[in-house]
């Protein structure tokens, strides 16, 4: 019996032990959940910090004329960190007193919602501390000014307990115009074009930021701990926009009238070998054409366009003069050396000069004078093609140029076939590029250029590095062979295949049509698939461009001839580059007339009533003594007005220079982000608002 008492009292106190630990414990996790919660929670969130990586702003690429051709558009998610302790302090005083109009506010931008469902929806995440409450996603930059102006989130990021998280998306401000060429950044996908060519100058130098995860995954920036990434150079192309719009204008007029398959046309500037325009249009499985492929660039069989390098050889080698007869028959036909060779359209004549078989594009008569020069060695041939620079890529500044594609050329019978075919445009590949630089030698006086795209690299609007002009050849033929293939071109235009285009031409154009037979892949000679094209130069008598234009036509098209399809397309671009570009540098004597265009400046008052000094004019000056002005027109006549600044106040930068604006942001220790160039049109915080150290303000230039 006592042992059982004994066992019974043990197993007693057993159990009131562990019901007093029990205790012991649930009490010590009330007091650590309830009293010491708030600190333990912040350990646990620094335990989950670390840095993530912030891209830099990506570079703008620009035209020569200075039009943005592909920049980086900001934009905004919106989150609200209901934990800030600014929004907390005195038991929430700030969030309450402002909770009505900010909701109303939201409802006004946003109306998906109405302002008491706002209301609720802030109140509950108030009331759950919510330290990522979403708001909106993807704002504008003026949606975003907008929003810096509503009632709590004017008090700044501390009061508030806004989170605004900066993106940005890549845009072609200006749409299908060169957009192959200039390419498109983009995520998760290869970049193409100057965009993938100069991708390492364009994207800048990554930051880093502090962030805290909290619930749900989501990560909250940690103030001021923070590396600011380093923004990405500006690439400046020799593009034109203008030239640009008439080429694609053009060229798309043609491939929609013919319904082609795809086309591409390319402008030169003769001198500099400079890129001003450069146009690939393709059609899709829905019929609208767009710019898919850089066609430019792709090596095909080139035709007779490919006959310029043939005649340069030839008379380079001294074997015929463009004065020397062939005869070329009746026939349209005639077996030449090894091979059995057909024009496209029989000649006019069964005789012809050198010159005439050129000017009506005479396979015959072409094949017939290599054959004579080059017919116990064919390699002979393919060394005039290496020094034409037709056996390399060009090295324009593009990433994806094809290699051309050279027959070979032995001493045999193979080699000659491959010799007699290729001196028409066939056994042999180039691409639009290679021909046009060819040609813009001729036109250039026998001077090769290497074709390129970019002028130069800017940082910050000063310019890092300078593309100039690079010669690849002085001389690839005698002086007198340039001339008589000028002549031989000339021809083609006013007595040869595009007679009937530039009849009524104001200026003289030379240039060459070209037709050829379409093979590769799954097309087969036999389909009637052709490549039409055209290049020259013009005015033909003091070269300032260089254009081609070839077209790759439907299968059995009614028109697929170089001088139907490219030559009209070449005509419509040289008439309007001539009339824009080239007339208009002789000349007019203009009427002068008042004034009457609305400006707008701002800067330093000194500054401007200097500028006005130097230059002669009395402007209506009521600035006084303020430190910055604005200068307007009103009634024919310059005004310069003052514009105060209020020191704890943020400015009114409309107009000002960036050098201006900076002098001021600087000296209340702003710190500034830009985008763009040229004057201030735009900030992201509003003239007259107070503002704090280290804040920070974004301008837009234009």
């Amino acid at each position: 019996m006592e042992i059982k008492r004994d066992i019974l009292w043990r197993v007693y106190l057993s159990f009131l032990g562990v019901v007093l630990l029990s205790f012991i414990v649930l009490g010590r996790a009330f007091y650590i959940q309830n009293v010491e919660g708030d600190h333990w929670r912040s350990m646990s969130d620094s335990m989950h910090q670390r840095f993530v990586e912030l891209d830099a702003e990506r570079g703008t690429i620009y035209s020569e004329d200075g039009q943005m051709l592909s920049t980086s558009v900001p934009y905004f998610d919106l989150y609200m960190d209901f934990g800030a302790d600014g929004l907390r302090e005195k038991n929430g005083k700030r969030f309450k007193d402002n909770l009505d109009s900010f909701a109303i506010s939201l409802s006004g931008m946003f109306p998906d919602k109405t302002s008491s469902e706002y209301k609720k929806e802030l109140k509950q995440a108030y009331n759950t501390k919510d330290r990522y409450y979403l708001i909106k996603k993807g704002l504008s930059f003026e949606e975003y000014k907008e929003f810096r102006a509503f009632p709590l989130v004017r008090l700044g990021r501390n009061k508030s307990g806004i989170i605004a998280e900066v993106k940005s998306r890549r845009l072609n401000p200006f749409g299908l115009l060169a957009k192959r060429t200039i390419g498109l950044s983009r995520d998760n996908a290869q970049n193409v074009g100057l965009e993938r060519r100069f991708d390492s100058l364009l994207k800048g130098t990554t930051g880093k930021r502090l962030v805290r995860f909290i619930a749900g995954g989501a990560a909250v920036p940690v103030e001021g701990y923070e590396i600011d990434p380093e923004n990405g150079r500006d690439v400046i192309t020799t593009l034109d926009i203008q030239m640009q719009d008439i080429v694609e204008s053009a060229l798309m007029k043609m491939m929609v009238q013919s319904a082609s398959q795809y086309g591409t046309c390319l402008v030169m500037e003769t001198k500099t070998g400079k890129i001003k325009a450069i146009a690939n249009l393709g059609r899709d499985k829905n019929g609208d054409y767009g710019e898919n492929l850089n066609y430019a660039l792709q090596t095909t069989e080139p035709g007779s366009t490919i006959k310029l390098a043939t005649l340069l050889a030839v008379l380079d080698h001294g074997t015929s003069r463009i004065t020397d007869l062939v005869e070329v028959g009746s026939t349209g036909s005639a077996y030449v050396g090894v091979r059995n060779v057909n024009d496209a359209e029989r000649a006019p004549k069964p005789v012809m000069t050198v010159r005439e078989c050129f000017a009506h594009s005479s396979n015959v008569g072409m094949s017939k004078i290599a054959y004579k020069a080059f017919a116990s060695e064919p390699d002979l041939y393919k060394n005039y093609l290496h020094k034409f620079h037709l056996d390399k890529r060009t090295g324009i500044d593009l990433v994806g140029e094809d290699a051309p594609v050279l027959p070979r050329l032995k001493r045999n019978k193979e080699g000659l076939h491959a010799m007699i075919t290729a001196s028409f445009g066939y056994a042999i590949e180039v691409s639009p590029l290679h021909t046009l630089m060819l040609y813009n030698a001729i036109a250039n006086n026998g001077k090769m250029m290497k074709p390129y795209l970019v002028n130069r690299i800017r940082n910050n609007g000063v310019t890092v590095k300078e593309f100039e002009p690079t010669v690849l050849d002085e001389a690839i033929a005698k002086e007198k062979v340039v001339q008589a293939a000028r002549n031989c071109m000339e021809a083609v235009t006013t007595e040869g295949t595009a007679k009937d285009v530039f009849k009524d031409s104001p200026f003289p154009v030379a240039g060459k049509t070209g037709t050829a037979h379409v093979a590769g892949g799954d097309i087969k000679y036999y389909d009637g698939v052709y490549q039409a094209s055209f290049v020259g130069y013009f005015p033909a008598d003091k070269p300032e461009y260089t254009c081609i234009v070839l077209i790759k036509t439907s299968p059995h098209a009614p028109m697929h001839y170089g001088g139907q399809l490219a030559a009209p397309v070449f005509k419509e671009i040289a008439n309007k580059i001539y009339a824009m570009y080239v007339q208009g540098k002789k000349g007019m004597t203009l009427p002068v007339t008042a004034d009457s265009s609305m400006f707008s400046y701002a800067g330093f008052t000194p500054d401007v009533r200097n500028v006005f000094e130097q230059v002669n004019m009395k402007p209506v000056d009521s600035a006084h003594k303020n430190t910055w002005s604005i200068i307007y027109s009103n009634n024919y006549k310059p005004v310069i007005k003052g514009n105060p600044v209020v020191k704890n106040q943020m400015p009114d930068l409309f107009h000002m220079t960036l050098k201006d604006a900076l002098y001021e942001l600087e000296n209340r220790n702003m710190k500034v982000i830009v985008k763009g160039r040229g004057k201030v049109v735009a900030q992201d915080i509003a003239p007259g608002t107070a503002i704090n150290n280290n804040q920070t303000v974004t301008l837009l230039l234009n």
